[in-house]
């Protein structure tokens, strides 16, 4: 039996080793036997390169056109309490009178 971790992307238990680094065949993620989980974690920059948590208020830097709808998202429109996710659009929010959304991290600064 081997003592190998688990893979920490799909936790399959079919883990080996080549060289310095751990490899999953099902998924293909490859990782390093000393590293943590927390260098996984979700970095993501607004537009002057300041790093954005859970639960920060931002500030929108352009106006949005809103996709399917005449709405716009107007400069200097804030937004609390955003959640961090992956992907394009990095910043899950709700935006007042317009309702749930997506933002690129790119169109905001921190408030």
């Amino acid at each position: 039996m081997s003592d190998l971790p688990n893979c920490p992307k799909c936790s399959s238990e079919y883990t080996y080793e080549d060289g310095n680094l751990l490899i999953c065949p099902e998924c293909a993620h490859e990782w390093s036997a000393n590293e943590t989980e927390e260098d996984d974690a979700l970095v993501v920059k607004d537009s002057n390169g300041n790093l954005l948590q859970d639960g920060d208020t931002i500030t929108v830097i352009k106006d949005l056109k809103v996709k399917g709808s005449s709405a716009v998202v107007k400069v200097g429109t804030k937004v609390k309490n955003i959640r961090l996710v992956e992907g394009d659009h990095d910043i899950d929010c709700k935006i007042t009178g317009i309702g749930p959304m997506k933002l690129k991290s790119i169109f905001v600064k921190k408030a």
